[in-house]
């Protein structure tokens, strides 16, 4: 395959890698030849050395040679940065020159990529202090629409989207407040997945609103997002709004219901070719097993108002005061007027403002009764960079509609395509859900996805099949993760087939473990424990679904100081699982560089 002819969609990578069809330095060498020739685009505000680029790819392959590409959940996959997220080294601007400083450490969310074998390719155009939905907000230069360049490109995380949709790096990273993930999305043809707030570390952001503010995930595909998301999720003591990790919530892909606001409620700005698309986007929810329920969009849309037109907008000011007091003409014009509100807002208002989000909180939760996710267009309509140059303010605004409301209220989000307009431009969706349903999100989405079909972004490639899928656990099971000695073909195997245990998938934890040969056991086992962030690897499992009737025995059985907890997969589902206790793996050998229990029986011949 020539490499003009690939997608850099991370499993079309990941497959040309297990097959040894290229290395990391041909992929390199791709990014760079394909960021020269969309160069008319301000993409890039700090692009990396193409050479310093190459000599880390070629580390990595050593690397992998080493220890094995396994170890390297995200091997050789190229990624760009938003230019308010800090790489130690190289500067942080957020889209202003005067602002800009270099710092020491690098955000958390891209250390835990880059030790996951990601390959950092350089910092991204935004709307200058991730303060509008546009694109056009900074000095650095407007981005255009990848398909219409008298169009907008969206913001504010709009170098990052279009590093995406065409084809310049498999995924990027943007921030989402106010829908800076989501809407620049949608007008390119790509993925924006905006977390649930806090369980991406946003320790080394530049902040917007700080109480607000999400890393969020830009990508070819649903799959690519949560794969992604996966690996950068974690609790960061560092980080005061990090969120401890809870479990992930699924819901059915059989049955589930979607919320759509009501049809006197839609607004699209009087755009037609958007109102049929949607239109068809809901067909294909119905068609994946969905029921559509009419909901009341008023309050979500009252919360959304707050945003701007409440003492929120101080909150932006809190952020950046020091530098707006010493530099404010160095602001980009329209920046400065959105950031020049604060001082009609006083601590009273930010308390009254704080009362009627709550109100409007709690009048939500009547829809949530009746939904699973709620439907809405990513933004109702999109504008022509003339039209926001010349009204920025009331244009952005409309962007918003369907968007602003969904960090006050601490949801998740997935901006999906869904097909293009009559004149040539992408419209999307997003669905939303309560807090925690990332990955829930994130299966639909894939299934949405596989469903429109199309290509990827504004590339050529066309969106490869779906993975294969997880088999399903019956209601009288327990998923259970073996991670030694009741592995298939082992010996202790048989406790779990004796009692008519069946194997669900072979995958790995996430990379929080560490694995250890356990001195003086019959036959040999190795020992599971839970470890920090920093140290942590991802460690070969089998999951096995247990009879329920069976499971206490089976558990009965399991000596000291192994244990059945709670392991957490690379899909970010948690399961029960062997663990061991602490005090039995002091002197114990420290085999997690093998990436699981066969490879190590391999290399000392057992």
């Amino acid at each position: 395959m020539d490499l003009a002819d690939l997608s850099l969609d991370i499993n079309t990578l990941a497959e040309a890698y297990q097959r040894s069809a290229f290395t990391p330095r041909d992929i390199v060498r791709t990014v760079y030849a394909r960021v020269r020739a969309a160069a008319d685009n301000p993409v890039w505000i700090n692009l990396r050395n193409e050479v310093d680029a190459l000599r880390h790819a070629e580390d990595l392959h050593a690397r992998a040679a080493q220890d094995g590409a396994a170890q390297l959940p995200l091997y050789g996959i190229p990624f760009a940065v938003k230019d308010n997220i800090d790489v130690a080294g190289v500067p942080t601007t957020a889209a202003c020159a005067e602002f800009s400083y270099v710092p020491e450490a690098t955000a958390t969310v891209v250390q835990r990529l880059e030790r996951a074998g990601a390959i950092y390719i350089g910092k991204t155009n935004l709307d200058q202090f991730a303060t509008g939905l546009t694109g056009t907000r900074s000095p650095y230069g407007v981005c255009h629409n990848a398909f219409d360049t008298r169009y907008i490109a969206g913001g504010s995380s709009s170098g990052s989207a279009l590093a995406v949709a065409f084809g310049q790096v498999s995924f990027a990273l943007g921030t989402d407040t106010a829908g800076s993930g989501r809407v620049p999305a949608a007008f390119n043809n790509i993925v924006g997945l905006k977390p649930t707030r806090g369980v991406l570390s946003t320790l080394g952001v530049v902040p917007a609103c700080r109480s607000l503010d999400c890393i969020s995930v830009f990508a070819l595909t649903a799959v690519d997002a949560q794969v992604v998301f996966n690996i950068a999720q974690a609790a960061d003591p560092a980080d005061v709004f990090s969120r401890a990790q809870g479990v992930q919530q699924r819901k059915s892909l059989a049955a589930f219901r979607f919320g759509v606001p009501r049809r006197d409620q839609w607004e699209f700005f009087g755009d037609t070719h958007s109102t049929l698309i949607f239109e068809q986007s809901i067909e294909r929810l119905c068609a994946l097993g969905g029921t559509p329920v009419d909901i009341d969009f008023a309050p979500f849309r009252a919360v959304g108002d707050l945003l701007y037109d409440g003492p929120w907008v101080a909150e932006r000011h809190a952020a950046l005061k020091d530098f707006l007091t010493l530099h404010a003409p160095a602001l980009h014009p329209v920046t400065r007027t959105v950031l020049s509100g604060v001082d009609r807002y006083s601590a009273v208002d930010a308390f009254e403002g704080l009362y009627r989000l709550r109100r409007l909180e709690q009048e939500t939760r009547a829809a949530w009764r009746e939904m699973d996710a709620l439907l809405v267009p990513t933004a109702g309509t999109i504008f022509s960079i003339e039209q926001v140059l010349a009204d920025p303010l009331a244009l952005n605004a409309k962007l918003g509609h369907y968007t602003n409301f969904v960090n006050l209220l601490d949801l998740c989000a997935l901006a999906l395509p869904a097909g293009f307009r009559a004149d040539g431009l992408p419209f999307g969706i997003t669905l939303i859900a309560p807090p925690l349903h990332d990955t829930w999100l994130c299966a639909l989405g894939a299934a949405y996805h596989q469903r429109l079909g199309g290509t990827l972004g504004a590339t050529r490639f066309a969106l490869p099949p779906a993975p294969a899928a997880v088999p399903a656990i019956a209601p009288d099971e327990v998923p259970l993760a073996v991670v030694g000695a009741h592995l298939s073909g082992l010996p202790l195997n048989r406790q779990l087939t004796e009692r008519g245990a069946r194997l669900l998938r072979r995958c790995r934890t996430a990379p929080n473990y560490t694995l250890y040969a356990l001195p003086n056991t019959q036959p040999p086992k190795p020992g599971l424990v839970f470890t920090d962030n920093t140290s942590g690897h991802a460690i070969d499992v089998e999951v096995w679904a247990v009879p329920l009737l069976a499971f206490g025995s089976f558990v009965a059985e399991v000596p000291s100081p192994l244990a059945i907890g709670t392991v957490t997969l690379d899909d970010a589902t948690q399961v029960k699982g062997f663990l061991c206790e602490g005090y039995a793996v002091r002197s114990a050998e420290n085999i997690s560089r093998f990436g699981g229990w066969r490879k190590y029986l391999a290399s000392k011949n057992i």
